[in-house]
């Protein structure tokens, strides 16, 4: 089957990670993705940990694009620039807002050499407000939609999160689809659009229900007293006896009875002492060790699950037998390590499971050579 984005052709400006993520989901769904790099590549390629000489981030980030190495300061290479774009579909960029428009890439100069262009700004405040121009991170921007401040420990402290959020989920994501349905719009009216991506305005979608409680009842969400921020005895992490944990969120009333029937408490169902349960079920499980109870919950309906180092996680039969780390990625010695997973179904893949990352500037003359009809080769 001919993979669904087959043909369209990827200019990417991006570096790190929410571009990067997003223009290798295009990729693995059959994009021709050109990446653009200063002559010292994408800032993630000096990134630890290494493979061999290569940066284990970038190889996983950058599986199946082309690398092109191009000065955009250079008149002659921005001219270059403005050739590719007559033959490009997508634009995927990074910069804060401004620095396209003084390098003359903006969208207004590339959609009059291209009105079919989609033009995709992946920026952390949006193109325009009051902190449009701020500098800041991940970190930053979970502080400042709220996000931050929902998990705490048992001071009250802020933890930082373990996964970046808001570069995924709120950039990287929110890019891939508008793209797509920009893609889907211009097969009705033929035009292209500038897409502005902004992350903290994302970030407030994955907290809906909070919103909700919010603006419904007044009951804005605090840390560690919600349903799911530590809050119910339902939804909760409890220690066992060997020091290890178990992640139980029994919260339907079906499930919350047959999980206090097998840790053997079930009068707690009619409990209303929320403190009380709590504190037994905390006694209970922790009598016990892992083991057992992975043996007890086994084959039940109870939302209970151990929780597992990565390590561990990558070895679980499940995930093995969906052959999720089935694909492979080369740097570009040649040594190849599993790909990235990315949520694109199997069927809109390629069947070429082996794919290599591209060497620094590795695709500049055959990019360049094809576009120009100039072959530098």
């Amino acid at each position: 089957m001919t993979q669904p984005l087959a043909g369209i052709k990827v200019l990417d400006f991006s570096t790190l990670l929410p571009g990067p993520m997003c223009t290798l989901i295009l990729a693995e769904a059959g994009a021709d993705v050109i990446k653009l790099e200063r002559a010292s590549g994408d800032e993630m390629r000096s990134y630890a940990p290494r493979f061999d000489d290569e940066s284990v981030n970038f190889v996983l980030l950058n599986r199946g694009k082309r690398s092109v190495c191009l000065d955009l300061k250079a008149q002659a290479d921005r001219e270059q620039v403005l050739e590719l774009v007559k033959d490009v579909d997508v634009v995927v960029e990074q910069f804060r807002p401004g620095v396209m428009q003084r390098l003359g890439l903006d969208y207004d100069t590339l959609s009059a050499i291209n009105p079919r262009l989609i033009y995709c700004s992946i920026t952390t405040y949006g193109q325009n407000g009051p902190k449009a121009l701020r500098a800041a991170h991940d970190l930053n921007f979970q502080a400042e939609t709220g996000m931050l401040a929902l998990s705490a420990d048992a001071s009250g402290a802020p933890i930082v999160p373990p996964t970046l959020t808001g570069d995924l989920a709120a950039g990287t994501y929110p890019a891939v689809v508008n793209i797509l349905l920009a893609l889907r719009q211009r097969d009705t009216d033929g035009k292209g659009q500038h897409l502005d991506i902004s992350m903290t305005d994302n970030l407030f979608t994955l907290m809906y229900w909070g919103l909700g409680n919010g603006w419904s009842q007044g009951l804005w969400p605090q840390p560690g007293k919600e349903l799911v921020t530590g809050g119910s005895v339902r939804y909760a992490i409890y220690k066992t006896s060997d020091a290890r944990y178990l992640s139980a969120a029994p919260l339907e009333e079906r499930f919350w009875n047959t999980f206090l029937t097998l840790i053997g408490a079930p009068e707690l169902a009619q409990e209303q002492d929320e403190v009380h349960v709590r504190a037994e079920v905390t006694r209970i499980i922790a009598s016990q060790p892992v083991s057992h109870w992975n043996q007890v919950f086994e084959g039940h309906d109870v939302c209970v699950s151990e929780v597992v180092n990565l390590a561990q996680a990558v070895q679980d039969p499940h995930f093995k037998a969906r052959g999720l780390f089935d694909r492979e990625v080369m740097n570009s010695h040649g040594r190849r390590m599993p790909a990235l997973p990315v949520p694109v179904c199997t069927s809109f893949r390629s069947a070429e499971t082996r794919v290599a990352a591209p060497a620094l500037g590795e695709h500049t003359n055959e990019v360049l050579g094809i576009t120009t009809g100039d072959n530098k080769q």
